[in-house]
Parts: C-alpha cells; structure tokens; sequence
C-alpha cells in the first residue's frame, strides 16, 4: 500500500506504512512510550522555530502564555502538546527556553545526524540545495542529481551535480538517509523506487503526481499547487460579500 502524506493531509508526519490519521511513532526520550499525535508533531515543530527565535535574542525563560501566543496557539493546547515530550515547565516560572528546545529537538528526532540527497538539479533542486536555512536546523545536503549531462559536474552551491545513474553508489558513499525528489512527473515513480531500492527509506516529494512506495517508507508530498489553490479560495472568499446574511 501506498504510505503518503499531502499538503491537504493535516498529518505532518510521514506515514509509514500506514493511513494518514494514524498516530504517528513513539518518540524517544523522557516520554518515548507516549505517542504523539500528528498534529501535536505539526505544533511542536512551531514551537521550537519560537524558541530559537528567543534563544537567539537572548531570553532564557519564557512563560505558556508567552510562547503560546508567539506560536499562534492556545495556552491550554501549547501545555497539552509539551506534556506529550515530558515538559510541563514550572508555575510563576515557565520553562527554560533552552532545555525545552532541546527537548523539542530530541522528540522531533533532530538529534540524528540527517543526511539530505536532491535528485533533480533543475531550479527548485538548485534552490533547494543553496538554502543556507536545512543546516540550522539539523539537516546536512550532501548530493544533488540530474539526469541532463549539460548540468552534471555543475557547481551548486558548495556540491557538484552527480550524475543519477550513479545515484546509488553516491547515496552509500555520502551516507544519505533523506531523499528530497525535485522531478517532474514523469520521472518521479522509477527514481523513487530507485531510491527505496538503495536503503533510504524517508522521501520528500515536490513531484506533481501520487508515489508507490512499500511499507516501511517514510513518505511526504509538497504540492504547492494545491497549496496556491486552496489560498485562492480563500483570498476569494475574503473579497466576496457574505450572501447568506
């Protein structure tokens, strides 16, 4: 069966194996036998972009209501999605800014060592590749492909375009356990299983089209079609006087 998440699924955490809705996996650490629900997943991940924030202007202690109105959340529903990674933070006090962000990024898993491979060196792989933003937050690119042998051994950024039907060999050398598909439709299914095929089992997906993958593979698609269509809708509704009054 096929393990996917949209961008109209509100599950942030890649399925595995399983239907979207699904409680996603155990996280490890102070709370790993608690499962966290998907959204929660979504929440925690703003969060810690709040914390760093404060981290990085120097505040060392932030109350529930602070942070909660600074992730756009409720103070109920910010405590409720910390008590799932075993933070409950401290009456009058509130919680450490930097211990919590640690917390949150042990949780998230973002304490492995994430190796990233882009397959597809066209203008979103390039831009993908050039983006200074993966590195901060724990994520290390380490190859980009392309099938066009006028772009391979092209410079992007500090890497050179790896030519893909050398894909394998360059995944098991670099050590990458992420594989972000920039490709058109076309080609997205064979490269994809190509990708399972050599061990990586966690893709992200810009392709505009629906990927087979087995169980066991970590799968999520961006479409960022849908996402300009369902901005569309709204930006209409916004602009259209309400008729039901």
């Amino acid at each position: 069966m096929e393990g996917i998440v949209t961008s109209l699924d509100p599950s942030p955490h890649a399925v595995q194996g399983t239907e979207a809705g699904h409680s996603a996996q155990p996280v490890h650490g102070a709370e790993s036998t608690k499962q966290i629900p998907p959204a929660a997943v979504a929440r925690l991940t703003i969060y810690l972009r709040a914390l760093n924030t404060l981290l990085s202007d120097g505040v060392e202690r932030v109350s529930s209501e602070s942070l909660a109105e600074a992730s756009g959340v409720s103070s109920s529903t910010l405590r409720k999605d910390l008590s799932y990674v075993g933070s409950y933070g401290t009456r009058g006090v509130g919680y450490e800014v930097q211990y919590l962000s640690r917390h949150i990024s042990a949780a998230l898993g973002l304490t492995h060592d994430w190796k990233v491979a882009i397959v597809g060196a066209g203008n979103l792989g390039k831009a993908l590749a050039r983006y200074g933003g993966f590195e901060s937050r724990g994520f290390d690119v380490v190859a980009i492909f392309d099938a066009d042998q006028m772009v391979v051994g092209n410079e992007v950024g500090w890497l050179r375009v790896s030519d893909s039907a050398d894909m394998e060999a360059v995944l098991q050398r670099t050590g990458a356990n992420m594989v972000v598909l920039a490709l058109p439709a076309h080609a997205a299914q064979a490269v994809c299983d190509r990708v399972v095929a050599a061990g990586v089992h966690s893709i992200l997906s810009f392709a505009p089209v629906m990927l087979q993958v087995p169980e066991g593979v970590n799968l999520r698609k961006v479409d960022m079609a849908t996402e300009l269509q369902i901005l569309a809708y709204h930006a209409q509704r916004a602009q259209t006087p309400d008729q039901t009054a």
